[in-house]
């Protein structure tokens, strides 16, 4: 997905990431303003490069966020839209349903506690399944109880974001690849991007930077907190034999203290089942440029107070995913609580994606979508899963918050 046109110097709007949220937004603007110019900058030298890219590719429907959370009416509306955007332009995805399964009497609570949450966020279709019901939908899954969700999917979000780019280049719009970030000042008539191309004067940014989020916000004199810790996610394959047993998507019950949804069991749009992923903090929030980047990477994670008390408060969790990390053993004895025929000889290596997180200097991993406001520029602080799923519903909400910035 390359798009390496040159940056021009000057710009109405600017939009800052060229993941799938950056895109969407883009294409919005486009949209909503056509008589201005916009212009996409991406760090990489392809657009999605990131976790747009690198995911499990599932369509949420809804079901874990609180009520009246922007990630709870996002992701309803951004789904909808999704579906019916793959639909029009021809992108791979499928209403392929999801199983959220409990294997304990213990998880039972945290089950209802989703199904309250699903119900208030208004999940369409949502059931309660026990014995013979779940097997119907997943044969080989052993649980005591399940919620189904129809509404859940899979899709291929890096040929949605191609295709969003596609939009947006038809508009008119600009999109120069290799243009990271280095600086923003603001000047009487707009906001000076510095870039590692050149500079490009806007007279509004939407940054979306994902893993760099906090990083673009402090450069336009943005508050230092939530800091973006990256979180590696590894991926795995089953073998054809064993994923001969898996119908659609299969998902434990999850940690309600945790924003991550757990090691769950999904059939890609391609024909794979994958296993994970684990959530290990990264060294690196991106692909590496040299040993400087990794160490600058790794001294903010270390130097951040939020990363050591949630290093205190989850530190069972984390020897958990380390387990994950290092061990194939360990990820199947994971997905055997769903499979029992499961092992680690069915499992091989799929792929590694990052996860963008932000924590507060507390030790909070924030769970909604969270934005702020500079002078001249508008920024995504926190837009994690199910960021892809509502990545149209999230550029609509975006650009209606800065439209009366955009009044001139």
């Amino acid at each position: 997905m390359h798009a390496s046109a040159t940056a021009p110097e000057r710009c109405d709007l600017a939009v800052i990431g060229g993941g799938i949220i950056g895109v969407a937004v883009a294409r919005e603007l486009a949209r909503s303003y056509p008589a201005r110019k916009v212009c996409l900058l991406e760090r990489e030298q392809r657009l999605a490069a990131h976790q747009s890219s690198h995911n499990s590719g599932v369509v949420h429907a809804g079901l874990y966020y609180a009520p009246g959370s922007l990630k709870a009416r996002l992701c309803r509306e951004g789904a909808d839209a999704l579906y019916a955007y793959c639909e029009e332009k021809g992108v791979p995805h499928r209403r392929c349903g999801k199983l959220v399964a409990a294997v304990s009497e213990r998880e039972l609570p945290a089950l209802a506690e989703i199904e309250r949450r699903a119900a208030a966020n208004g999940v369409p279709g949502l059931r309660r399944l026990q014995g013979a019901q779940i097997a119907r939908y997943e044969p080989h899954l052993r649980a005591i109880a399940a919620l189904h969700s129809p509404q859940s999917g899979i899709a291929d979000f890096a040929a949605v974001t191609a295709s969003l780019a596609a939009d947006l280049r038809a508009l008119g719009g600009a999109i120069a690849t290799s243009c990271a970030v280095v600086g923003l000042r603001e000047r009487p008539r707009g906001l000076l991007i510095a870039h590692e191309r050149g500079e490009l004067l806007a007279r509004y940014a939407i940054c979306c930077a994902g893993a760099w989020a906090d990083r673009v916000a402090a450069l336009a004199g943005g508050d230092p907190d939530p800091r973006i810790v990256p979180f590696r996610g590894s991926y795995l394959a089953l073998e054809p034999r064993a994923a001969e047993r898996v119908r659609a998507l299969i998902y434990p019950v999850p940690d309600p203290r945790l924003p991550f949804l757990g090691v769950h069991l999904t059939r890609h749009i391609d024909g794979r089942v994958l296993l994970g992923p684990s959530a290990l903090p990264a060294a690196s929030r991106g692909r590496c440029r040299g040993e400087q980047q990794v160490a600058s990477d790794l001294w903010q994670s270390l130097t951040w107070p939020g990363s050591w008390r949630m290093a205190r408060r989850f530190w069972r969790v984390g020897a958990g995913e380390v387990a994950l990390a290092v061990s194939t053993r360990a990820f199947a004895r994971a997905a055997s609580r769903y499979l029992p025929e499961l092992s680690a000889g069915d499992l091989r290596p799929a792929f590694a994606g990052l996860r963008a997180q932000a924590v507060s200097r507390s030790g909070a991993l924030l769970d909604d979508f969270a934005i702020s406001f500079s002078p001249r520029a508008l920024h995504v602080r926190n837009a994690p899963s199910p960021g892809a799923t509502a990545a149209l519903a999230i550029a609509r909400h975006i650009v209606g918050l800065a439209a009366r910035a955009l009044e001139w």
